[in-house]
C-alpha cells in the first residue's frame, strides 16, 4: 500500500500549471553504510495527475493499492539537500499498481534437527489417548 502524503504543483512546457500527488510508500529498514547501524526510511515517488488543487488537498492521507519501485533510467546529478553534495543516480523511484511481492527466503536447517528420527513407539499406535504412568 502506498499513501499519498502531499501534492505539489509543476508547470508543462506552455507554461500552465497542474499537480503532482507525491506518494509514500511503507517503512524500510536500512543498514548505514558508514556506522552498520539501521534506520528507518520510506520510498517517496509523484505522479501527475488532472486534479485541481482543492482536490489534491483532500486526498492526503488516501491509501491506494501499490508499491514503490526502483527504475533504472538515463544517468543525471542530484544535490543532497542536507549536505549539498552532488552525486549521480542512475535510478528513480516509481508508483505501481502491483503489489510488492517478496518471496521470503529459504529457511535453512540445521544439521542437528535433519538428523533427528522421533521414536514413534513413544506415541499411541491405537488412537487412544493415554497418559503416561
Amino acid at each position: 500500500m502506498v499513501r499519498i502524503i502531499n501534492y505539489k504543483e509543476r508547470l508543462k512546457e506552455d507554461g500552465t500549471s497542474f499537480y503532482v500527488l507525491e506518494l509514500q510508500g511503507g517503512i524500510d529498514m536500512v543498514m548505514s553504510q558508514t556506522t552498520g547501524n539501521f534506520y528507518a526510511t520510506a520510498k517517496r515517488a509523484f505522479i501527475p495527475s488532472t486534479f485541481d488543487e482543492q482536490t489534491c488537498s483532500a486526498l492526503i492521507g488516501t491509501e491506494m493499492k501499490g508499491c514503490i519501485i526502483k527504475e533504472e533510467c538515463e544517468p543525471f546529478a542530484y544535490t543532497v539537500k542536507e549536505t549539498g553534495e552532488e552525486i549521480i543516480l542512475s535510478h528513480r523511484w516509481v508508483y505501481s499498481q502491483e503489489e510488492n511481492t517478496v518471496k521470503p527466503k529459504e529457511v535453512q536447517t540445521p544439521k542437528a534437527i535433519e538428523k533427528f528420527q522421533p521414536k514413534v513407539e513413544q506415541f499411541s499406535q491405537n488412537g487412544v489417548l493415554e497418559y503416561a504412568q
